[in-house]
């Protein structure tokens, strides 16, 4: 976190963060849900946390949310599911970046995402700590992930124990761009409409 500009998302609780970097939460086997729109450094934080963990030699297993459901559907074709099913499961940290992002791929009659998601999360509930991002508004999860009582229930699961960062802030990716472009001298492209610096 020591590159991380504070400055520029104001609304971000500092003190909440490090705690989290404290990894109290992983001792305790609690969750931690982040949330806010694309660029604003939610996968930065739990980059971070991952690091963390891994320097005290804590488990820790990272994925992107449509890789590990993409894994899990590929045990359904093999019959490695609950091999893979159990592997996700045991970590001491598992951390699932950018729930919302990436299409999931689901076969005819195989279970919804929010079916393997809702298992995988029952599995680690209160015995390990799982981390979750999204850009996604949590009323969204359930149109996401193909179930809306699933994804309410992978939810609820979350909601008992976790720490809950919402970023409201702007994306700091368009930032550098924005500031890349003023530098150079050439227009932008904002939501779509290009800008002249």
């Amino acid at each position: 976190m020591a590159a991380f500009d504070w400055n520029f998302q104001p609304k971000l609780d500092r003190r909440t963060v490090e705690e989290l970097l404290s990894l109290a939460f992983v001792e305790r086997a609690e969750d931690l849900l982040i949330t806010g729109k694309t660029g604003t450094g939610k996968s930065h934080i739990l980059q971070a946390i991952a690091l963390k963990a891994c320097e005290q030699e804590w488990a820790v297993r990272y994925s992107r949310c449509v890789d590990l459901v993409d894994d899990l559907y590929a045990g359904l074709a093999d019959g490695s599911y609950n091999r893979r099913m159990q592997r996700w499961a045991r970590p001491a940290l598992l951390l699932i970046d950018d729930v919302g992002l990436g299409q999931l791929k689901r076969q005819g009659d195989e279970p919804t995402a929010a079916h393997i998601l809702y298992t995988l999360l029952d599995k680690r509930h209160g015995k390990v700590a799982t981390a979750l991002t999204s850009n996604l508004k949590l009323s969204a999860w359930g149109k996401y992930l193909g179930d809306a009582s699933l994804a309410a229930a992978a939810l609820d699961r979350l909601a008992a124990t976790a720490t809950r960062i919402d970023i409201d802030g702007p994306s700091y990716r368009q930032h550098l761009a924005r500031k890349r472009a003023e530098e150079s001298g050439r227009a932008i492209v904002q939501d779509g409409e290009a800008e002249e610096p």
